[in-house]
């Protein structure tokens, strides 16, 4: 007989009652649904397979479960005669919730092996299999269990009216809870998926119309409707825009919303709920900061209850999604634009450069770096939001007033940066914007530019490189003229990276103990007796050179380290001082350059008493020098500082004096102790009457000061000589000593008279 579907209702059976359930079939008391109820059901019927060789089987159990309803749904029974049937049946039908099986038919295990085949060839692990059997020997029912995957095993004599319909509805709830799971899980794993292909979009748009494709899945159904926030950024809140717009709805996108789609959105946005109504399915995306978002979406049947559950799951991983969005959103501008005037960045000015760069249009492109002249003192006099807001004015007029097809950006304080044609970024026309004044909370403001630039055309190296250079070129451009400009070239740039290398050079080399100080002794030149020496700092690389100190000391003090130096310097000296009077040098004066950068250190005078605390060096017999120049910057400040010093008992002495411009009121206030001819005046000493006046006025100048005076740079007995005329006391250089190490002056000292004071 072939297998055959029986629809729910009543059905007769011709054939008698089977013995599966004898006489008490007709006793148990069932309770049945009205058939006009059982019809109106909107639900489907769940369906029960009958697997019986047994044709009274089929009639008696859909005659004892007939105009049942379970779970709110009716029942529609499918009928097998054999278990290759049933396999056949189960292989073409779908959501087939029960088997009622026989275990014995055209074999005594034909029952089993159908569960076997069930399970493991078409995997229909969902299905509740309940086995009936009339000779429970066949197959006892704990090894049943035990060895299949079945869910309940029954004898045909127990299955009473009751117990069949408990025994099913017991299966069915069993098998709606299983489908619930695995729908859930599904939908689990396709809210995953989808959250994850969300993540993978960029900008709020793209993840948008993400959101409108995923709903669909979801759904069944394709991209449809609009996805929308409130417009906080024209200034009236309460307007909706759609962020996104999908199918039908597609000519919203990017529009103010009105209608059936701005009233339902309202209402979301109001209630902050999922629903829907009026044919749309409306879904809330709680944002940060009060920017939620709302996707309407047209819908035209109910939203059962796993959909609803998946979609609220859905809306809450969604929305972070939307709020990472966002927040990359703005971290992706913050990275790439300045936030005061909303310009390219740094950053995104070195990505344009290299763009260019890369590209034919290099050849005739420039970069030009723009810096406000003394934005500071505008900053600190008018304040800074003052300062902002030129900053901001300046921004608009090089991005309004420049060709159109120029990159302005800002890349730092008060430095923009011009990047294009050379034909449009000529120094001239830059300059030119700032003739006129800017007005500035009501005050015309009127500011200059200097200009550094390169041609990219002229450059090898990366788009940072050449805002590097720029940089160079703007620097010697300020050293020259204020307001002028500079195009960087290839030897600027050998220059300062030579620079750079030796700067970390020098530190790598203080740190290893290359550097070290010779002193050069000083003498008294009526006696020919040495008082003092001058320390001098000297620096031998690894391979043995000796590089110059006016090579690496201006880097010293361009890099800041000369003030660690500078201490280590002082240190040593008076540590050889101690070492001298040790060997009976009692009465000598050790003399230490400090450079302009370490005297005006804040700790300056901290380092000096530590240095004579640790050392125990008698400070009437430390000596510092200081150039001629640094004595006259900041007279005020400079007069104060010199009188902190002197009262720690150490002497003063301006080194280099004639160079410079010193007043002698200046000189006066200063209460140094001693001057010191510069070299280049005693060289010109015997072949030229100036360098002997300049000589002679300084002399003249110490003596009715009251200062001792020493010239450098002695290197022949006839400049001595001549000195000596001129009423010179003291005097240090070649003639009488190269500079020595520490050992070599002891061993100079020991070989002259006996030292004195000078």
């Amino acid at each position: 007989m072939p297998a055959s579907i029986t629809p729910s209702g009543p059905m007769k059976d011709d054939r008698g009652s089977a013995n599966l359930v004898g006489e008490e079939l007709m006793n148990d008391d069932l309770v049945f649904a009205d058939e006009a109820a059982a019809a109106a059901s909107s639900h489907p019927a769940w369906r029960i397979l009958v697997v019986d060789d047994d044709a009274d089987v089929h009639s008696t159990t859909t005659f004892a479960l007939g105009n049942v309803e379970m779970q709110g749904r009716p029942l529609a029974f499918l009928h097998a005669y054999s278990a290759s049937e049933a396999f056949d049946l189960l292989a073409r039908e779908d959501d087939i919730a029960v088997v009622l099986l026989d275990v014995v038919m055209e074999r005594a295990d034909a029952g089993l092996r159908l569960v076997r085949r069930i399970r493991d060839e078409l995997g229909l692990h969902d299905l509740r299999i309940v086995l009936r059997t009339g000779q429970p020997g066949y197959a006892p029912e704990m090894e049943a269990i035990r060895g299949y995957d079945i869910n309940d095993y029954r004898t045909k004599s127990e299955l009473t009216r009751t117990k069949l319909y408990t025994t099913v509805a017991a299966a069915i709830r069993s098998y709606q809870q299983i489908r619930a799971l695995e729908a859930n899980r599904l939908g689990m794993e396709r809210i995953v998926a989808a959250c994850s292909e969300l993540m993978a979009l960029h900008g709020v748009r793209d993840v948008a119309l993400g959101i409108l494709a995923q709903v669909g899945r979801l759904v069944g159904q394709a991209a449809e409707g609009v996805l929308c926030t409130r417009d906080t950024g024209h200034g009236r809140p309460e307007t909706l825009r759609a962020v996104a717009a999908a199918g039908a709805c597609r000519h919203l996108d990017g529009r103010e919303l009105s209608g059936p789609f701005a009233r339902a959105a309202e209402r979301t946005l109001l209630t902050r709920q999922c629903g829907a109504e009026d044919g749309l399915l409306n879904l809330y995306f709680p944002g940060k900061a009060g920017r939620d978002f709302v996707a309407c979406i047209p819908f035209d049947r109910p939203v059962d209850e796993l959909e609803r559950r998946l979609l609220k799951v859905f809306c809450g991983m969604v929305a972070v999604c939307l709020d990472n969005c966002e927040l990359v959103t703005h971290l992706n501008k913050s990275a790439f634009h300045d936030p005061l005037t909303g310009l390219p960045n740094r950053t995104r000015m070195v990505e344009l450069i290299d763009a260019l760069l890369a590209s034919p249009r290099r050849a005739g492109a420039v970069l030009a770096l723009v810096d406000l002249d003394h934005f500071a003192e505008t900053n600190d006099a008018l304040g800074h939001h003052f300062g902002d807001l030129l900053l901001v004015s300046v921004g608009q007029r090089l991005k309004s007033r420049l060709a159109p097809g120029l990159e302005i950006g800002r890349i730092g304080g008060d430095i923009f940066c011009v990047l294009g044609e050379a034909d449009a970024v000529q120094p001239a026309q830059v300059q030119a914007l700032f003739r006129e004044s800017f007005r500035i909370d009501g005050q015309d403001v009127q500011v200059s530019a200097t200009l550094g630039l390169v041609r990219l055309n002229e450059h090898d190296g990366s788009g940072a490189d050449a805002l590097k250079d720029a940089d160079i070129a703007l620097k010697r451009a300020k050293s020259q003229q204020r307001a002028g400009h500079f195009y960087f070239s290839r030897s600027m740039g050998v220059e300062i990276r030579e620079r750079v290398r030796m700067m970390h050079a020098l530190r790598s080399g203080f740190q290893r103990g290359q550097l070290f100080l010779h002193y050069q002794p000083q003498v008294d030149l009526g006696t020919n007796r040495p008082f003092g020496a001058e320390a001098l700092l000297r620096w031998r690389q690894e391979d043995g050179r000796l590089v110059p100190p006016d090579r690496f000391i201006p880097i010293a003090e361009y890099s800041g380290l000369i003030v660690e130096i500078g201490e280590w310097v002082l240190r040593q000296a008076c540590a050889e001082l101690i070492r001298l009077r040790g060997a009976g040098h009692r009465d000598f004066t050790m003399s230490v350059n400090v450079s302009q950068v370490q005297f005006r250190h804040p700790h300056f005078l901290d380092m000096l008493r530590r240095a004579l605390d640790d050392t125990g060096a008698p400070p009437e017999y430390i000596e510092l020098e200081i150039t001629e120049s640094m004595a006259m910057e900041e007279p005020a400040l400079l007069v104060e500082k010199l009188a902190q010093v002197k009262r720690t008992g150490v002497s003063i002495a301006i080194d280099d004096f004639g160079t410079g411009f010193s007043s002698l009121s200046h000189l006066q206030r200063l209460q140094v102790d001693r001057l010191k001819i510069d070299r280049a005046f005693v060289t010109e000493i015997t072949g030229s009457a100036r360098g002997s006046s300049i000589a002679q006025m300084v002399v003249q100048l110490g003596r009715n000061l009251g200062l001792s005076v020493i010239a450098e740079g002695v290197e022949d007995e006839r400049q001595a000589q001549i000195l000596r005329q001129l009423g010179c006391p003291l005097a240090q250089g070649f003639l009488y000593a190269r500079p020595l190490s520490p050992e070599g002056l002891l061993e100079w000292l020991a070989g002259q008279p006996v030292t004195r004071a000078a």
